[in-house]
């Protein structure tokens, strides 16, 4: 599974402006950077250009080294991981899957940009099946 570097950054922008709890507003005039290019930064649509990552790292207060030491070690993590889910889902169907999309995203949130774990998205479906609905008793 590959993890692109604009999308480990911008989840670590995003985890770094939450722990703050300041809003994508307030960081994109701090930054003097568009509300939606920020937006698109975070989400990891756009990348970022070295200026525009000082800028924003100036907003957060957040050294630009730190960021990309953690970024290195997020994408690091990533790549030691398998890319293939268990032979059976819970139902025990025989189900192999790859991991798709898999995005580096905060388990829990705290002042330690450390706490970022990869959140894999499966391919398989969940399928249930609906059966007859159970009768209604009737009380004498």
């Amino acid at each position: 599974m590959t993890v692109l570097l604009r999308e480990a950054i911008g989840d670590r922008l995003r985890h770094a402006r939450t722990n703050q709890r300041r809003t994508l507003r307030e960081v994109s005039r701090t930054a003097r950077v568009s509300l939606g290019y920020l937006s698109e930064v975070e989400r990891g649509r756009k990348e970022a250009s070295s200026e525009l990552l000082a800028a924003i790292c100036d907003a957060l207060e957040l050294p630009l080294s730190e960021l990309l030491h953690h970024v290195a070690s997020d994408i690091g993590a990533v790549s030691q991981t398998p890319d293939t889910v268990p032979d059976t889902v819970p139902d025990g169907r025989s189900e192999r899957g790859k991991l798709e999309g898999g995005r580096v995203l905060p388990s829990t949130l705290s002042d330690d940009l450390s706490d970022l774990r990869l959140q894999p998205m499966l391919s398989h479906r969940l399928t249930s099946k609906i059966g007859e609905p159970p009768k209604a008793v009737v009380a004498a």
